[in-house]
This record gives structure tokens, sequence and C-alpha cells, in this order.
């Protein structure tokens, strides 16, 4: 039956018959890159607004519904419905930036809640002409409790595409804004950079974010007030990410041109309608003024209070900026990887993680030595270099090493080298983590990551891994917290936090959902995740699809099959977890071999 909120929302609009083939066309576009499980969700969320039954969209139901899950399900225990609503936003966001551009229906699902809103862009047409306009709601905003933050967390993937759909917003001489300083950040780097020569050559070959101060949209001495405690708040959190460099002015070199550095402008506004605090967040590239990224957020004041609203606001926008793998680290990568300076060997080492090849493993490990021999008391690409040794001893079978104990002695000891150059570095303290934790020294290990979260907690890989490595070391609880945030953050390579869940649902002997996060999981990333998989399949009873995946393991990577034993016993601490493990290989057809060769 036709939904009132539909009808009375906008005159543009004939029927709820537009918005079914608006969601007809999404579907079927090439630029809606998500699985048949998100269109599924989708589907479901929509047709049930339409038929007016909006207000039954909870986790429960679309758990049911969607993923095929039983009374017993419990969103607390399960995130698997919110992990995948973030990612159908984010996919959402895509599709309009992209395919979408000149849709005159425009459907979106706010943070919060699982309700979709439907839109109608003023002015455009119902065919594929590429008109412009803004959007205006055909449905009202859900409640309180389902409306949320009005905008999907950003993808770091999605940058091509937003530059192209954004192109060029160019700055304007007589906008800029006054930008401020926190103490944070002269403590950081001794002081504000005025030319290149003022920065610590740490802080020389980073990318370089001026964050200009927020304006006040709402005209308020309140606004006024969170526009400038959202600035500083924002620098803040941006200072520990130890991969950019957070500066007070634009740095030029001794004959006063702009600095050479990758240089970007963090702007934005804040509003207040009611109780709800609004603010626009956008990232510019001061080279050209192309915004290569831009995002709007939502707070309920009522509900957290001015200063957490605030807060978290500025967590949100800083660790959607400069989250390993996000917007800084694949906005330039065509243009300046390559390179043998430290922001472009640190892009060659996030390019590589993202396509998990010998190639570019080795092309990544190449630039990072280069730049350890040019800037030997850099702790950052010190830490990436780790980090680069250790992935050929965790991942041999995707990188196609040997994982010897002299590979691990070298990642080990670049690790030292990182920590006693900037021992807060959390990269750095990540890297000794992960060189302690495959060391088979897990108590070291477990006190490096610590140091690392605490160094930057809105650091996303710090915190993914970290999670990892407290579940396997059988803190499942704590641990598999940290990697569902991670997950809800986006982190790391895409696909990889998933096999985390997996694992603390197989543990906790959810069966179901174990499957499920395996398969959401890059099962191409590292043949390890379709160890797990099959794991799960054995336990779930599933032979024919275990068959499958032992085929794909032997026919892709057969060295792992006679060292099953020696690779999972590296991961999983307890004797429990690694038998739960074993079992469920063996249901699954796979034999366990007892004797393993030495390292």
């Amino acid at each position: 039956m036709p939904n009132a909120d539909v009808d009375r929302a906008s005159s543009d609009i004939s029927s709820p018959e537009e918005v079914q083939r608006q969601l007809e066309r999404i579907l079927s576009s090439p630029e809606f890159r998500l699985p048949e499980r998100a269109g599924r969700f989708l589907e479901f969320v929509v047709t049930e607004t339409l038929a007016g039954r909006r207000d039954y969209l909870k986790a429960f139901t679309i758990a049911q519904a969607v993923f095929g899950r039983d009374a017993n399900f419990d969103a607390q225990q399960d995130p698997c419905v919110r992990i995948e609503a973030g990612r159908l936003r984010r996919e959402l966001e895509h599709y309009y930036l992209t395919a979408g551009a000149a849709d005159r229906v425009v459907i979106t699902i706010p943070r919060g809640g699982y309700a979709p809103v439907f839109e109608v862009r003023q002015g455009a047409q119902p065919a594929d002409m590429p008109q412009t306009g803004q959007a205006a709601p055909l449905t009202p905003p859900a409640d309180e409790g389902q409306q949320g933050a009005r905008a999907a967390d950003t993808d770091g993937r999605d940058k091509a595409n937003r530059r192209v759909a954004w192109s060029r917003y160019w700055l304007s001489a007589g906008g800029a804004a006054v930008v401020f300083v926190a103490a944070a950040a002269m403590l950081q780097h001794g002081g504000t950079f005025k030319t290149e020569n003022d920065m610590p050559s740490g802080a020389v070959g980073h990318p370089i974010i001026v964050v200009e101060r927020f304006e006040s949209a709402s005209g308020s001495g309140v606004a006024s007030d969170i526009s400038r405690g959202i600035t500083d708040d924002i620098i803040e959190k941006l200072v520990p990410f130890n991969d950019i460099v957070v500066a007070a002015a634009l740095p030029r070199n001794r004959e006063g041109q702009w600095s050479s550095q990758p240089i970007y402008a963090l702007q934005g506004s804040i509003r207040l309608e009611g109780e709800t605090l609004r603010s626009t967040a956008r990232l510019v590239r001061r080279a050209d003024g192309t915004v290569i990224w831009a995002n709007n957020y939502d707070a309920d004041m009522k509900v957290q209070g001015v200063l957490q609203a605030q807060a978290g606001l500025a967590e949100d926008i800083a660790t959607a900026v400069a989250r390993p793998f996000g917007v800084i680290f694949e906005a330039d990568t065509a243009s300046i990887a390559g390179n043998a300076d430290a922001f472009s060997c640190i892009l060659s080492y996030y390019s590589y993680r993202s396509e998990m090849t010998p190639q570019a493993q080795e092309a990544a490990k190449s630039c990072l030595q280069h730049a350890v021999e040019k800037m030997p008391d850099d702790s950052n690409v010190t830490a990436f270099l780790s980090l680069t040794y250790l992935d050929e001893f965790r991942f041999p079978y995707q990188l196609n090493t040997k994982p010897t104990a002299a590979t691990l002695a070298i990642a080990k000891e670049l690790a030292e080298r990182a920590v006693r150059l900037d021992p807060k570095n959390a990269r750095a303290l990540q890297a000794l983590m992960l060189a302690n934790f495959f060391g088979n020294d897990p108590t070291e290990a477990l006190r490096a990551g610590e140091a690392a979260y605490a160094s930057n907690p809105n650091d996303t890989e710090v915190a993914g891994e970290y999670g990892l490595r407290l579940a396997m070391s059988g803190k499942w609880d704590r641990g598999c917290e940290l990697i569902s945030e991670a997950v809800g953050k986006n982190a790391g390579p895409q696909g990889y936090y998933e096999v985390g869940m997996a694992l603390c649902a197989f543990m906790r002997g959810d069966i179901q959902a174990a499957e499920l996060w395996s398969r959401m999981s890059d099962l191409n990333y590292n043949p390890m995740h379709r160890l797990v998989l099959l794991s799960i399949l054995g336990t779930l009873g599933k032979s024919a699809e275990a068959k499958e995946q032992i085929d794909w393991i032997e026919a892709r990577s057969p060295a792992l099959i006679p060292n099953v034993r020696r690779e999972v016993v590296r991961r999983l601490a307890r004797i429990e977890d690694q038998e739960r493990f074993f079992s469920g290989l063996e249901a699954a057809g796979l034999p366990v071999q007892n004797d393993q060769p030495a390292n």
C-alpha cells in the first residue's frame, strides 16, 4: 500500500513507484559494488518503508529477514546488521557521487537506524538528464532513536570517484579561515611551522594538514563556541597520527614558495538545529583546490551533552581523514608513489597491502629500504619497513616467501629501532607488537600493543591488530570488542578484519555468524582466511562446501597443507582454541599433521 510519508512529502513525486524504480536502478548499476546480501538489505528496508512499516526496521527483524538468523539473535554479540548497514551507507554515497550523480530520487539510510529516507533533487528530471540541485526531503526524518548521525562513514577507497563527482571546489581568496593550533600539536612538533626549515627532520616528506577554523552557520554564541572547540578537538585528535603533520600555517621554503610536500586544508562548519549538532567537513588539496573528501555528521546533544557531542564529531572527522588506508593515503597515490620520500613509500606500503601481491610487496620494501637509508632517524618509515619484513613471515603463502627466523629477527630489530627513535609512535609500537607476537612472546606483544593503543586509540590499524592479538592470546572479549570497532570504522584493507570477527563468533560457539563473517572477508587476501572458513564449514557439517575450499587450497597454496598445525599454533595461543580449530578442519576432511618442519 502507498506510504503516506512519501505521498505528503513532495508533490514532485507522483507515487512510491518512482522510489521503487530508483531502487531497481541502484541495484542494477555496476557502481553498486556490494554483494547480493547488501542488495537484499537495501531492498528489504525500502520495501518495508514504502509499505508503512518503517517502525519495524530493527536489527532483529533485519537479521532474520536478510541474514537468516533465528530468534536467538543478539545484536550486542553479533553486530552483522550494524556493520552491513555501514557498508551499505558508504556504497550508496559512492553510487550518488558516480552513476547516480544526476538521479532525481536519492535514497539514504541515516546513521542510528535502518529506516531509509527518500529525497528528491529540486529541478531534477525523472529521466537521465544531468541536472543539479539540492535534495528536498520526501519522507520526514525518523525519530531520535532512528535518525542518529545523518551521514555514513567515509571510505577512502572511493576517493577517485569522489574527486570526479565533487569536481573542483576552488578555494576563495576571501574565504580563508583563521587557523588554530592546539597545544597538543605544539607539544608534538615543538611549535608551529612557518617554513619547511622549521620542521623537524621526521616531519619532512609527510603530508601536511592545515585545520582551518570551522565556521558557525547558526550565528549564535553557543554555535560560535562549539566551532572553536571542535576545531581544537580535531587538531588534538589528528596530532597522534605519525603519518601526517598538523601545521599552523602553510609552510614555505627559503625562496618563499609553498612547501613541496602534499598539503591539505581541512575545512568545515557547524550548525545547531534544535538539539542536533550538525557538522560538515571537507578535505581540500591545496595544489589545485580539489575536494578529495567530504562528509556530514550529526550528534544528539540531548543524549550526549554539548562537549561529548563535540568531541565525538571531532573524533569521527579526524579518524575519517587520517586513518590508515583512508583518504590521505589514497588521494594522491598515482601522482606521488614511485618516489623515495617518506610519504611516497608509505603510500607504496598501503597500496601493497591492498593489492597483496609479491610484486607490490617487493616494490614497497625496496622503496622503504631506500627511505630508511636516506632518513635513518625517521621512526615512521623504519616501522613500515619492519612491517614489510614481518609480512614475509606471517603471509608466506600469499607472498611466496619463506618464513625464516632471520626474517623475523630483522623485523624485530627494525621495530625496536623505530620505538627507540619515537617511544610514542603508535605505528612503531604496532610493529613491535606483531614482531613479538610472531616471535612467540605474547606478554611483550600485548604490552607493546597496549602502549600503541594508548598512544592513539583512533588509529584503526592499531586498534584492529591489537584486538586480533588480544583475541588470539585468549582474551576474546576485549579483543573482539576492538576488532568490531575497527571493522565499524572501515579499518584495514577491505575484508581483512572480518576474518577476525569470524574467529570471534567461532570461539563463542555462534557458528552461523562465524560463517557469515568469514564469507564477508576477502578470502583471496590470504590462504589462512580460507582455512578459517574451512574449519567453520567442517564444524557446521557442510562437507560439499568444505571440499571446495580444500580444492582451492590444494590448487593455489599446497604448501600450507603440511604446515597447518604450525601456522595455527603461531596464531592461537590457547590449547583449547587450537583444538577447536583443528577439530573443525578434520571434520571438513583436512587431516592435521602433528609433526611440523622447523622454521
